[in-house]
């Protein structure tokens, strides 16, 4: 990772992942390595990658390195036994889980939460999820609990996406207000109908859901409908 640096590419990729004073990113460092030069270091050395460089990886200073750490990590766990990492599907989700202060932009959650929480939770209880949403200590973990739905969806299963998007509803932040909206969005892809009642429903603290949740959110949910519903979303 560090050989593929490009110096050009940083002021840039810094600006996109508001690294900023103030800004959600603030203070974190990159070396401008673009997704696929990421995804191809990953693709050719994970299989000799063990839980003493996922750990370095992980707690680097850089963003590309925590990003090529996680998309490790996803390969050893959809591939176990494959690689020299001794670790089972399980001990995988763990050190996710024990980990998640270094997942702390959207992209280190969005390409690697659903692809491996979402796949462990498919046959188990998905309270984790839940309480990840409710009583995650930064706007990532919250992140992680709705992003992570996005595996049961393409399973066409939405409830649980519906549910927590309940408990974000009223969420301050705004890269919460478009997860939520993305995952409606593609929740509604499967079943436009079942989007249309929520969306339409009572929110249990009072309200009709499209009428009381943050705009950015429903512009991202109802993205996909025909442009005359969608405006009539937008303007009521």
């Amino acid at each position: 990772m560090l050989a593929q640096a490009d110096p050009m590419q940083v002021a840039g990729l810094s600006r996109f992942f508001k690294t900023g004073p103030g800004q959600y990113g603030e203070g974190d460092r990159f070396l401008g390595i673009k997704v696929p030069v990421t995804r191809e270091a990953v693709k050719s050395c994970w299989r000799s990658v063990g839980l003493s460089e996922l750990e370095e990886c992980i707690g680097s200073e850089y963003h590309e390195v925590r990003l090529a750490a996680l998309l490790a990590l996803v390969e050893i766990f959809r591939h176990p036994g494959k690689g020299t990492a001794e670790l089972s599907k399980e001990d995988c989700v763990q050190f996710y889980l024990e980990h998640t202060a270094n997942i702390n932009n959207w992209d280190l959650v969005d390409l690697s939460c659903y692809s491996l929480l979402g796949e462990w939770l498919m046959d188990k209880d998905r309270t984790l999820l839940y309480d990840l949403a409710r009583s995650g200590k930064t706007i990532w973990e919250q992140r992680i609990g709705i992003v992570s739905t996005m595996t049961f969806i393409r399973h066409g299963q939405l409830d649980d996406t519906f549910a927590i998007a309940d408990i974000l509803l009223l969420h301050s932040h705004d890269l919460i207000h478009k997860a939520v909206g993305w995952l409606l969005r593609e929740a509604g892809k499967k079943d436009k109908g079942a989007l249309e009642a929520y969306l339409k429903g009572i929110y249990a603290g009072g309200g009709i859901r499209y009428r009381i949740m943050p705009r950015t959110m429903l512009r991202y949910a109802v993205e996909k409908f025909p442009e005359d519903e969608r405006k009539a979303y937008l303007e009521k």
